[in-house]
């Protein structure tokens, strides 16, 4: 729910800080990293869309700790309000890891731009080496709240997009050293649950898998290796804290772990590697870094899956003490009933959102958005800002503490219909509305 998205829709910060985050000694800019760098990719040109933040970012400055050059294909050339990092600040990063930089100012949906910025990484550098497709746009929406300018946005990054970029990079990669193309996507999992929910996004998001289905073998007689890395679990970018907020964070892992394993994928040769589905922690394991802690936001703490890998995809992982458990005890009545006395005019005032639950075919309405805040027993017909459909034992996990609104929507225990973002902040009143857990 990778999820990097430098084309966010909605975007806001990442503010560690903020959630208590900061470990002096332990920090996310400032943890050990693996001793994986082996100078393989000194004087090799790789060029990285959406390269300005996030997983993109982390891979350049991976592979610039080996001496390659780096071209930043991406949009942001101005400090965004909200959003850390452009093309010129990465760029900077880059060249103190030990690398050169080109950073281009490149929409992907543009021919002209990508063709322009191949064209310069050329002149600059004199080849390239490897395409990292990391630019996406993200929008969980279903079908009747995508808007058509959404559909065409996520369209035209994630699979146009990534299809341009190849199509225009590829007569340089033929000429290139182990030449490489690497798609930030997930592995085709056909499963409809996968769809039932973002059917635009999942789409979009295929279609760059797809590229690498078909070009892995297209491109196999020439030496190309062409392979997709997907993360078992949430990333902590700006995307994963638009969707899960401070819980969603804490539950994540770090974008290094992601740079690890492209580091790692681009040591081997067409022959050794090519056409594979791969998934971060798996591939950092077979490298040899067993320490997957390390990788951690919140070390010790439960993960959250990342989108399309299915439950025997997650053994791995240790279970979220939020999630660990869920209770099959208690009424839809008395847990809506007993949060009216815990909704106040101070509630409602930071809040302004009214909550539609279906939970099994049974409505209740929470409008913390006039008044002193109530809440009532609906028809099926009553609208709310956010409506969200849940089973019993989810419903009441939300209110007693033992399920995280994230966590239960990351696994697709909780859909959600309307704003995303407006739903979440429920995320954020879950501790103050907490009902008593002997319910």
């Amino acid at each position: 729910l990778s999820m990097v998205r430098p084309y966010i829709l909605s975007p806001t910060i990442v503010n560690f800080r903020k959630f208590g985050l900061v470990v002096p000694k332990d920090s996310l800019t400032e943890r050990k990293r693996p001793a994986m760098n082996t100078g393989a990719l000194a004087g090799r040109t790789v060029f990285i869309t959406g390269a300005s933040r996030g997983i993109g970012k982390a891979i350049a400055v991976k592979a610039a700790k080996d001496g390659a050059n780096i071209v930043i294909a991406a949009k942001t050339t101005d400090p965004h309000p909200k959003l850390p990092g452009t093309i010129y600040t990465a760029a900077k990063e880059v060249e103190q890891a030990g690398g050169q930089c080109l950073p281009c100012i490149v929409d992907i949906r543009y021919e002209d731009q990508v063709s322009k910025a191949v064209e310069q990484a050329v002149q600059k550098f004199g080849g390239i080496d490897i395409l990292v497709n990391n630019a996406s746009a993200i929008s969980l929406t279903g079908t009747l709240d995508t808007e058509m300018k959404r559909y065409d946005l996520m369209m035209g990054i994630n699979a146009r997009g990534t299809f341009l970029t190849s199509k225009l990079c590829l007569p340089h990669l033929m000429k290139g050293k182990n030449p490489h193309i690497l798609n930030i996507s997930p592995p085709l999992n056909m499963k409809p649950r996968w769809f039932k929910d973002h059917c635009a996004y999942t789409m979009a998001k295929y279609g760059m898998s797809m590229c690498v289905l078909g070009m892995a073998e297209e491109l196999k007689s020439n030496g190309i290796a062409v392979n997709a890395l997907w993360p078992r679990t949430a990333i902590a970018t700006a995307a994963m804290e638009m969707l899960g907020g401070d819980v969603g964070l804490k539950m994540s892992r770090t974008s290094d772990i992601m740079a690890d394993a492209a580091y790692a994928i681009f040591l081997h040769t067409c022959d050794q590697m090519t056409g594979q589905f791969l998934i971060d922690d798996d591939v950092v394991q077979k490298a040899g870094i067993t320490n997957l802690d390390q990788y951690a936001v919140s070390p010790g703490s439960g993960l959250l899956p990342d989108y399309f890998l299915d439950d025997e995809d997650l053994g791995m992982l240790k279970p979220a003490k939020e999630t660990a458990k869920e209770t099959e005890t208690g009424t839809s009545k008395a847990i809506f009933e007993g949060l009216s006395n815990h909704i106040n005019e101070d509630i409602v005032k930071s809040t302004q959102c009214t909550f539609l639950f279906d939970v099994e075919g049974e409505c209740w309405l929470l409008d913390l958005k006039n008044g002193a805040g109530s809440i009532k027993p609906v028809s099926s017909d009553v609208s709310g800002d956010v409506k969200m459909i849940m089973k019993k034992d989810v419903m009441v996990g939300l209110f007693t503490g033992k399920q995280k609104a994230a966590a239960a929507y990351m696994t697709g225990k909780l859909k959600i219909q309307g704003d995303l973002g407006k739903a979440m902040k429920l995320e954020k009143l879950m501790s103050r509305l907490q009902i008593n857990s002997k319910l």
